[in-house]
């Protein structure tokens, strides 16, 4: 039996590529599952916080035929809304809102949670009709004061300022359509200056990315990254694109290739922290690895630009869901074993381990329910699909502080801080 030890803690100019969307979409479906649930309104009644000046954390997970909300600190179910089929979920950004991937694009889910003038003010989730359109909706990246939407369908890449979803509840914000070359499954990331980065690949292979300045000219291009996929940014705006060879780093203009340390050494998910200049990448070297399970990870640091390999201990093993950062900074990997690590960025040690769920084996399939972390603030919300539970978990004591069941087995999670 293990034993709990605490956790340590653009406006671009692009004049061809411009297109304005202020119009909300219907989206039609077959069923009723694409209706909000009975009492999510249009004009939902809206409710001062007990806590008026403090926001109030909420968490959507989805199950198979719906999504869930539930209160970030108490996890009581606040919303149940039916939808069909498998679905990604990605926080919009704003605090507010999440994106849900639909046939017709990412679709906007409202969590009923946000701060203004008055204070925190919460009302029932809905799904809303909003719909940004994409050929196969990907990625979600959000930077800075910009949401950046990728369609593998096109290649197009959909950049909206952020808090402007925070507006008109009945249309969508303006936005930028930036046409991308040839359809691949990829990424896109406008950081502050404008500077806009996009993977370049078919639908066949990938092979690297593409750096255009705020006016559009192409200031930088790799084509180094075979398989490239995932993006993450770290500190100083410093960015990492996975490869099957190592990564790839932009850095101030600069493109480096970082080569792996084994002759096949993919990472495919980074996992940052804008207050660290190192990023910490999931990491496979066996092309001929059966099942999701990884035991091993890379931590890259984006100064040096210098990548080493971690193994990780016996029976800490995890998927693409199971890492994230803390408030520290530090590497959280929810493993098999079913325990919560902390793990030292810069060393690459295990410096504390917390038991949260049962052991637990590797899905037969990427989409499958398996369990899953998500961090806001000092928690870290797990989910448990053998227990159809989510569990709340104080990270700098390791601290079970709430658990609930859900209404189906979770899935997809993303949290919103209100």
């Amino acid at each position: 039996m293990m034993t709990a030890i605490p956790l340590t803690k653009r406006p671009r100019h692009l004049a061809l590529a411009a297109t304005v969307a202020t119009s909300a979409l219907l989206l039609t479906a077959c069923g009723s599952s694409s209706e909000p649930a009975t009492g999510t309104s249009a004009a939902p009644e809206t409710t001062a916080s007990a806590e008026a000046l403090a926001p109030a954390s909420r968490v959507a997970l989805t199950y198979d035929g719906g999504i869930v909300v539930v209160d970030g600190t108490t996890l009581e179910v606040e919303g149940d809304m039916p939808i069909e089929g498998f679905t990604r979920l990605n926080p919009a950004g704003d605090g507010r809102h999440a994106l849900v991937t639909v046939p017709e694009g990412f679709r906007v889910l409202d969590l009923g949670t946000w701060t203004d003038s008055s204070g925190s003010r919460q009302a029932q989730p809905k799904l809303t009709d909003l719909v940004f359109e994409a050929d196969t909706a990907g990625h979600v990246v959000q930077h800075g004061d910009k949401t950046i939407l990728y369609a593998d369908g096109t290649s197009d890449t959909t950049v909206f300022t952020t808090d402007d979803l925070l507006g008109d509840p009945d249309s969508l914000p303006a936005t930028e359509v930036i046409p991308g070359d040839e359809a691949h499954h990829g990424v896109s990331i406008v950081l502050e200056d404008g500077t806009f980065l996009t993977t370049v690949g078919t639908s066949e292979s990938r092979s690297g990315i593409r750096v255009l300045d705020a006016d559009g000219k192409e200031i930088a291009t790799s084509d180094q990254c075979p398989s490239v996929h995932g993006e993450g940014t770290a500190m100083n705006e410093v960015v990492v694109f996975g490869c099957s060879d190592g990564a790839l780093v932009f850095d101030s203009g600069t493109i480096t290739k970082i080569d792996a340390p084994d002759e096949f050494g993919r990472m495919g998910n980074a996992y940052v922290s804008e207050t660290s200049p190192i990023i910490a990448g999931d990491y496979k070297d066996d092309p001929d690895l059966e099942g999701y399970l990884l035991h091993q990870l890379t931590l890259i640091d984006t100064e040096s630009k210098t990548m080493k390999v971690i193994d990780l201990p016996e029976g800490v093993e995890y998927t693409f869901r199971d890492v994230a950062r803390g408030p520290d900074g530090e590497v959280l990997i929810l493993a098999s074993d079913g325990a919560l690590h902390s793990m030292d960025p810069v060393t690459g040690e295990i410096t504390g381990s917390t038991p949260v769920i049962d052991a637990w084996e590797g899905p037969v399939e990427w989409q499958d329910p398996h369990p899953a972390i998500k961090v806001l603030g000092g928690t870290a919300y797990i989910t448990d699909p053998t227990a159809k539970k989510l569990h709340a978990v104080d990270i700098a004591t390791g601290r079970i502080t709430s658990s609930d069941e859900l209404p189906g087995i979770p899935n997809e999670i993303a949290a919103v801080e209100g």
